[in-house]
Order: structure tokens, then C-alpha cells, then sequence
């Protein structure tokens, strides 16, 4: 059981911690950046041309800083954002100064990657709190995207651009700039009625002039999306209160399907959709009934050398809108109690993954007020008796204040539920709950943040080691980071709707970085890292279970091309027998033993702006008892902006000395994708790998005829490597249509 007086200990150290910051002084940045946001009755059409008189009088955000190569001058090609408004819609004109017509573009399609390619983004915090904020951007030929940030867009994990929402807009290319014009409904946004400033921020890439800009001056060591450092669009009148319509999707999906080895086929029509209701000006409602997810691309396979699972993002969009409300509890690594991918999948009579039927559900999520958040979610899914899966009903609810500033508190309770007895499930799956309180720390500067967490889950007769804890505390300047990060978790926790590696843990992860920003130099910055992870096992005396220990150096050049390279030594200790090479018969490396072992990797990526772009990893070194080559590359071109072709491509030679296996791991997955235009988008991905004895082609045709408004076509075949026999083949023609009414 729990050495309880040594998780006392952690708990007084974690409180220390947390005093610590409690008496750090804060200096808070502020940015006196602003411009009026005009009211206006006249109409204005998103033809991209800056024609409309009102254009004129309106006031615009302009003087943009450089964020790449440097962060301490005006940008050489300058951008203008100009903003106007009447009761329905947000207006937007933009002026983009190039230094020519060479625009560096991905394609045509909707949600474009921003990073390699020329475009412009708006950021709007409408709460003026500091720590979410919508997305919309828009490039040289008129393509269009939007998202969500969260968590103060302190990294990628509260960036998402698979948010959706009509809006309309246009782009126009002249001789040395281009204009932009965007018309967002108020009902795209959430935001209190009254309301007369929002925080304002944007950011540009601008490929020719081989530099990144932004409206407020922001530090190299932040990122170019956080919400630290924003400005104000100041409205000429107060916001109102408005009818948001509801929106409602329906779909139709018919589909064929064969499995190959059970040598079973059928055809299928499915009718379901999803209903959108916004709650006053800052709640929303989403409602599924039978939802289907055949259009949404497949996951990305991955090379898997470890003992544990390997998290894969949400994709599907009825979880994406407010998702860092019930996503972001706890660590994300080790102990998150609530992953959504859980939902709708389950383990079949084989231990194979498989998809597990929605049957419907509800999820509401917004501000009750300006520091009060509200999530709830409540999905049902169905019976498979043949396969042993049962129905269960799958509740979270969370609620998140604002405390401190831009820090909040946050407090959950998840139940997953059968509601009916099945002869095949025992009696401690019939539930499982987790309760759990969050303190998540932002600084004003952004310099320090900072998570505490403490969960408990609730099972049939589980054991009294059914905690998990954690904290996290980091410094970021411009010449020093620094984070610690301390994870416990009991052998008893468990959470059915999360993710969890493995439990009777207690880790602890620290990153020392010395950042270096050289003058007159080909390298816009190096920097140098340690980075040990230790971790032990509470229920087997505190034994020293895994380490690594990772030193690394890190470098990014002025044309954006990077090198790294990283030296580990590493230490695991088997529990049980496992096989890292996964092949059938193979026996075991014998558990109840320590392996040591070291590697050093290369890493070098090209300047991304280019037409034709590539990575490449190669790691070399001992592996438990033995070695092991790894090759990771990977290659873009580009016949912009129509087609886009990649291939990613990772090989691992795992050497064994005798009797145990060797083995050469490929994983080759080559991708097309093309866009005739701005409303139909072919792609196709190709999915090789000997490790799950799986090629895979999926291959996905779509038209948005409207808004939203989608006909799919989705061909999936897979079949087994070595004898090239048909596994599994599927084929749907999907219709949806975004209705507001």
C-alpha cells in the first residue's frame, strides 16, 4: 500500500511551492496600444477591394513590431488592420505591405498551417481576461481559418484550428501589397453583453521579407499567439444583446464495409446531426443525436517502442469548442482524468480497438460571468453484446474560476456508468468517478506559470491508494527557463474518461535552458538544456523505476532552418516480461530487471518556406541489452497552391543479442493532397507499417458546397503487409448542411 507519511512529505513540499509563488513578485507588462472600432449602418461586401467609403474614416491598428528575426524593430513591410461594426457583424479591412508577388502558399483549403506560409491572424479576447481568445486569419489568395486559443496560448495545447464557424471573407493581390476584407457575425463570439473594449492582438508571416510581425511588441521567448501582450479595439458603443440563431447540422451517411477476416459485409444508412443553441451572449448549447465521425481523418500511426499507449488528438468537432475547459485538468502527459477520444471507442473481445457507438448526448460550455466558466457533458453510448462492450453513460462537469488576475481555479466531477447488468463485466467496471480541484497559475508577465492539482477516483472495492497529484512551476525570461514538474499516482487511481500512462508513479521532470540571442550572426538563437526525469514506485519501497537524463543543444538560423542535437543516458526497470520489437514468438527481455542504456539523436529541419522542405533524425545507440538505429525524415513539396505532396518516413533497427529478437521497424506513410479550389478538396494518405501489420489507404473527396455545408466521399482499404491480403474496406458518401435558422 502507500507509504502514507512519504505522500504527507510530498504534499507539505508541494504547498511550499506553492508559497513560494504566492510570494514572488509579479511585474505585470502592460501595452497602451489601441484603436476605435467605429459604428456604422452602411453595407460592406468581402470582395477583398477596399472600395467602400467607409474604410476611409475608420481608425486602424498599425506600427507592427518584428517578432522573427528579431523582436526590437519595426517591421520592414508594415501591415494595417482597420475595424468596423453595426448590430450583426464585425467588419475588417486589412493592408498587407509585400515585397512582391512571390507568395509562399500550402493550398487552397480551409484551416490552412499558418507557420510556412504568407497570411495574417486576428486574435480576439473578449472577456479581457487573459487566457482564451477566437482566431480568424485569412492569406494573399483569400483562404480562411479559424480557432480557438486556451490557457493563455501558453503552448500548443490550448491551439486548436479544428473550431468552425461561418463567417465570410476575400483577398485581393496587387502590384507590391494585398487587401483583405472580413465580415464575422457577433454571434462567431462569446462575450458580455455591455461590453465596450476587447484585447486585440494579431500576428503575420510574411515569407518573402523572411520575417513575422505582430500589433503589439512581443518577446522571442513568448509565443507569437499567447495572450500576455495584447492591445485594445476600443467599440464606439457598447455591445448589445442580440438572437444568435440555432443552428442545426444534419447529416446523411451511407456507407459499405467489409471485414475480410470475419468475412462479414454490410451496408449502412445512418441519419443523425447536431444542434447548436447559444445561451445569452456567452453560453452554448450542442446537441448530437447519432453522431457520425466517417469524415474525419484518420490518425496519424506511429512507431511505438514503449510499454505504455500513446496519446493521438481529438479531431472530431463536437468536442473541439471550449475543449481546455474539460481537457486541461491534471497533467497532460501522465494524468489527465478527462481525454474525449475515450468516448466512442472501446477494447473488443480480441483487446482490438474499435469504434463504439454514440448513441447522443449534450455538452454546455461558456461563461456564467466575466470570471465563471461552466462546462457540462453527457454522452451515451451503445451496447455490443457480441464483443462485451457495454452501454455506458459518460457525465463531466467542471467549473472554472478566475482568481489573481489571468490565474483560475477549477473543480471537476466525471462519472462513467453502466446502468444495466452485463454477465461479462465485473463488478468494478460497473463505475468509475473522479473528483478533482485545479489551481492554474498565470502570471501577469507571463514569466512564471504554474499548475497544483489534486484528484481522487471512486470505484467497486478499489484500494485506498486512489489519489494523483501534481505540480508544475516554470520560469520563462529571455535568457533563462527553468521547470519543475512533480507527478504522484496511486496504484488504485483510475480514470475510464482519461489518460493515464500508468499509475503507482511519483516522477519528477526538470528542464534547466540557457538561451543565447547572438548579433551579426547566421543564428538567430542557440540555447543549451539538461533535462533529467526521474521516477520511482511508491508501492514497491520507492524503487527507482526509470531516469532520463538528457542533455541537449538547439539552434535556429535567420533563414528559419534549425539543427539540434541530444545526447540520454536512460535507465528502465522491467516489472514484466516485454518485447520491444513486437514480433510474434518472440521471447521477452525478462522482467524483474534494470537495463541501462544510451543514444545520441541529430535532428535538422529546412528553411519550411520553400517550395521543397525536409527533416531528418537520425538517433543512434544501446537499447536495454542491445542497439538500435533510428532514421526519422520527412518531405514537403509544393506546385502551390493546388497541390501539396509529403512523405514521412521512420525506420528503427532494434539489435538484440541471443535468443532474443531482432528487428527492422518501418513506418512510410506518403500524402497528397489537392485543392481544385476553394470549396473541393481531394487528399489521400498511405499508411505502411510491418510493426502493426497494416498498409492502409484512406483517401477522402470533399466539396463545401455552402457554408459548412459538406458532400464526402471516403474510401478506406487496409490490408496485411506480408501477404498483401485485403483486411478491412470501406467506402462512405456523406452529406451535411449547416442550417441556421
Amino acid at each position: 500500500m502507500v507509504d502514507y507519511q512519504t505522500f504527507t512529505k510530498m504534499t507539505k513540499y508541494l504547498s511550499t511551492l506553492v508559497l513560494i509563488l504566492f510570494c514572488i513578485l509579479l511585474n505585470a507588462q502592460t501595452n497602451d496600444k489601441s484603436f476605435v472600432v467605429k459604428k456604422i449602418t452602411a453595407n460592406i461586401t468581402p470582395d477583398g477591394i477596399l472600395d467602400e467609403p467607409v474604410w476611409i474614416e475608420a481608425d486602424k491598428a498599425d506600427k507592427f513590431w518584428q517578432y522573427f528575426p528579431t523582436d526590437s524593430v519595426q517591421s520592414k513591410k508594415q501591415s494595417e488592420i482597420k475595424m468596423l461594426y453595426d448590430d450583426k457583424n464585425l467588419y475588417v479591412g486589412i493592408t498587407i505591405y509585400t515585397a512582391g508577388q512571390d507568395y509562399s502558399i500550402q493550398s487552397l483549403k480551409r484551416d490552412f498551417r499558418a507557420g510556412n506560409s504568407d497570411n495574417i491572424t486576428l486574435l480576439f479576447d473578449t472577456f479581457n481576461d487573459g487566457n482564451n481568445a477566437f482566431l480568424f486569419g485569412i492569406n494573399p489568395y483569400g483562404v480562411r481559418r479559424e480557432g480557438l486559443v486556451s490557457g493563455g496560448g501558453l503552448n500548443l495545447n490550448g491551439f486548436t484550428i479544428s473550431w468552425d464557424v461561418k463567417w465570410r471573407g476575400d483577398s485581393k493581390i496587387y502590384e507590391d501589397y494585398y487587401t483583405s476584407e472580413m465580415v464575422i457575425p457577433l454571434t462567431a463570439f462569446k462575450f458580455k453583453e455591455g461590453e465596450t473594449k476587447w484585447r486585440f492582438n494579431s500576428y503575420r508571416f510574411d515569407t518573402q521579407s523572411n520575417e513575422n510581425s505582430t500589433w503589439t511588441n512581443i518577446p522571442q521567448n513568448q509565443n507569437i499567439y499567447g495572450l500576455t501582450f495584447m492591445g485594445d479595439m476600443i467599440f464606439e458603443q457598447p455591445l448589445g444583446k442580440f438572437r444568435t440563431p440555432l443552428a442545426v447540422i444534419p447529416y446523411i451517411n451511407m456507407g459499405s464495409q467489409k471485414d475480410f477476416e470475419l468475412d462479414e459485409a454490410n451496408t449502412k444508412l445512418n441519419v443523425g446531426g447536431d444542434a447548436k443553441i447559444a445561451i445569452g451572449n456567452s453560453m452554448n448549447l450542442d446537441v448530437t443525436v447519432n453522431p457520425d465521425f466517417s469524415q474525419v481523418e484518420v490518425d496519424d500511426q506511429i512507431t511505438n517502442l514503449t510499454r505504455f499507449e500513446v496519446s493521438l488528438p481529438e479531431k472530431r468537432q463536437f468536442f473541439i469548442d471550449n475543449s481546455d475547459l474539460f481537457g486541461s485538468f491534471g497533467g497532460g502527459r501522465d494524468a489527465n482524468p478527462f481525454f474525449s477520444r475515450r468516448i466512442g471507442i472501446a477494447k473488443d473481445t480480441a483487446d482490438n480497438t474499435i469504434e463504439n457507438k454514440i448513441i447522443g448526448g449534450v455538452r454546455l460550455s461558456g461563461k456564467i460571468n466575466k470570471g465563471l466558466r461552466l462546462g457540462f457533458l453527457n454522452l451515451q453510448t451503445a451496447e455490443d453484446i457480441e464483443e462485451n462492450i457495454a452501454s455506458n453513460n459518460n457525465t463531466m462537469l467542471a467549473l472554472q474560476q478566475n482568481v489573481f488576475g489571468r490565474s483560475n481555479i477549477g473543480m471537476f466531477f466525471i462519472n462513467r456508468q453502466t446502468f444495466k447488468d452485463y454477465d461479462f463485466q465485473d463488478d468494478e467496471d460497473r463505475y468509475n468517478r473522479v473528483a478533482g480541484i485545479d489551481y492554474n497559475l498565470i502570471s501577469d508577465n507571463n514569466i512564471w506559470n504554474g499548475k497544483f492539482y489534486l484528484h481522487k477516483s471512486f470505484a467497486h472495492d478499489a484500494g485506498k491508494a486512489n489519489l494523483s497529484s501534481g505540480a508544475f512551476m516554470q520560469y520563462n525570461s529571455r535568457n533563462w527557463n527553468f521547470f519543475e514538474d512533480l507527478v504522484y499516482i496511486g496504484e488504485d487511481f483510475r480514470s475510464d474518461l482519461g489518460f493515464i500512462r500508468r499509475t503507482d508513479i511519483f516522477k519528477t521532470a526538470t528542464m534547466f535552458e540557457r538561451v543565447f540571442w547572438p548579433e551579426n550572426s547566421a543564428l538567430q538563437s542557440h540555447s543549451f538544456q539538461f533535462f533529467p526525469v526521474l521516477t520511482w514506485s511508491p508501492e514497491n519501497d520507492f524503487l527507482h523505476t526509470d531516469y532520463d537524463l538528457l542533455g541537449a543543444w538547439e539552434s535556429k538560423f535567420n533563414d528559419q532552418s534549425e539543427i539540434n542535437v541530444s545526447y540520454t543516458h536512460s535507465y528502465t526497470y522491467l516489472f514484466e516480461d516485454f518485447d520491444p520489437t513486437n514480433l510474434d514468438d518472440a521471447i521477452p527481455l525478462p522482467g524483474m530487471l534494470g537495463y541501462h542504456y544510451n543514444f545520441i539523436s541529430l535532428e535538422y529541419q529546412s528553411d519550411s518556406r520553400k517550395r521543397f522542405a525536409y527533416s531528418i533524425e537520425p538517433t543512434l545507440g544501446s537499447f536495454f541489452n542491445g542497439d538500435r538505429f533510428s532514421l526519422g525524415a520527412e518531405m514537403f513539396l509544393r506546385f502551390q497552391p493546388k497541390v501539396f505532396l509529403s512523405l514521412a518516413m521512420n525506420y528503427d533497427k532494434i539489435s538484440l543479442p541471443e535468443p532474443y529478437s531482432s528487428t527492422d521497424i518501418w513506418l512510410i506513410s506518403p500524402k497528397i493532397d489537392v485543392t481544385f479550389s476553394k470549396s473541393i478538396f481531394w487528399s489521400t494518405l498511405v499508411q505502411y507499417s510491418n510493426q502493426r501489420d497494416n498498409l492502409g489507404f484512406n483517401s477522402r473527396l470533399q466539396w463545401r458546397f455552402a457554408p459548412l455545408s459538406d458532400l464526402f466521399i471516403v474510401y478506406n482499404d487496409n490490408y496485411f503487409v506480408n501477404s498483401f491480403e485485403p483486411k478491412y474496406r470501406s467506402i462512405n458518401l456523406k452529406f451535411t448542411y449547416w442550417l441556421n435558422i
